[in-house]
């Protein structure tokens, strides 16, 4: 379909960290799909909407059109800040209208979920949980978002009870980027080395306590023996991923388990989890991602 045949009645947005995702949709069906870098001038008050123009460029869009956003579109990085919604709750709330884009669109932001005890937040996931219960009505257990900031979320009778976020992702790439591993692992495949992996994880979850130990060893192998990069960023990884799983326990022990994640770190959760005796179900994030997005849509009042 050419960029000119695209007419959308509404438009779907997952805003991340660093990079928007657009949707062109008529009713369920997506007409395109779009990727930017979220980058020009991102804490601008405007920033959101010069972003979201330059990614739907070309489309025919008719003002009012919905929009309708997730993840840290609330935030003032985003487009507007919104009020968080305390758990437990139904994963989606009602999307909170906003004043009018230069285009005329009418934005309208899914809320994230917070909990006090202990503190936590998130910001899009609550959507990518709220596509996948669309698609497996019913389903109750522990959803598993694996990321920059990996997240356990408990799902029961319609509502999100509980959940913890782990900075795991971002500590792998600050080590690997930003620390005395970084010459070590440079170049290595985090899931190419599977028993290198398998070693981590079992060392991290057996003693949590000598996690900084243990990383240190990788530096200090390399120095001694070498260490293949493959190997070493694969170890980190388990390491780190098995001190995750360590502290997740009360979460995925005795559950069922939905993963919802990129291919890799999916990959890896799941062998991970396979270890405890624990199986997993693998989602494709992306379609959890626009089915949550479509549920709130069908779920909004009109705009007015």
């Amino acid at each position: 379909m050419s960029a000119a045949a695209i007419t959308p009645d509404w438009i779907a947005v997952d805003r991340g960290a660093d990079r928007l995702r657009v949707w062109a949709m008529q009713g369920a069906t997506r007409l395109a799909q779009v990727q930017a870098d979220a980058d020009i001038n991102p804490h601008a008050p405007d920033g959101f909407d010069q972003i979201l123009r330059a990614a739907t460029a070309g489309w025919t869009i008719a003002a009012g059109t919905p929009v309708v956003a997730c993840g840290i579109a609330q935030s003032p990085q985003g487009r507007a800040e919104a009020p968080f919604r305390a758990v437990p709750c139904a994963p989606l709330g009602d999307p909170g209208a906003v004043a009018p884009t230069a285009g005329g669109w009418r934005v309208r932001i899914i809320p994230g979920l917070s909990q006090s005890t202990p503190p936590d937040v998130m910001q899009g996931d609550e959507t990518r949980i709220a596509g996948f219960m669309s698609l497996n009505p019913g389903w109750d257990g522990v959803v598993c978002l694996p990321g920059t900031h990996s997240r356990w979320a408990h799902v029961s009778a319609g509502e999100v009870v509980s959940f913890q976020t782990f900075m795991t992702g971002e500590l792998l790439a600050l080590l690997a980027t930003q620390s005395v591993l970084r010459t070590t692992v440079t170049g290595g495949d985090a899931g190419a080395e599977t028993d290198a992996f398998d070693s981590g994880l079992a060392d991290a979850m057996a003693r949590p306590e000598r996690l900084a130990a243990r990383l240190f060893g990788l530096h200090a192998a390399d120095l001694l023996e070498g260490t293949r990069a493959d190997a070493a960023r694969s170890r980190l990884s388990g390491l780190l991923i098995g001190a995750e799983l360590g502290a997740a326990k009360p979460y995925w022990l005795g559950q069922d388990i939905a993963i919802l994640g990129a291919a890799e770190p999916a990959r890896l959760y799941a062998r991970a989890l396979r270890t405890q005796g624990v199986p997993a179900t693998v989602a494709d994030p992306d379609r959890m991602t626009l089915a949550g997005l479509t549920a709130a849509y069908r779920a909004m009042t009109p705009a007015t």
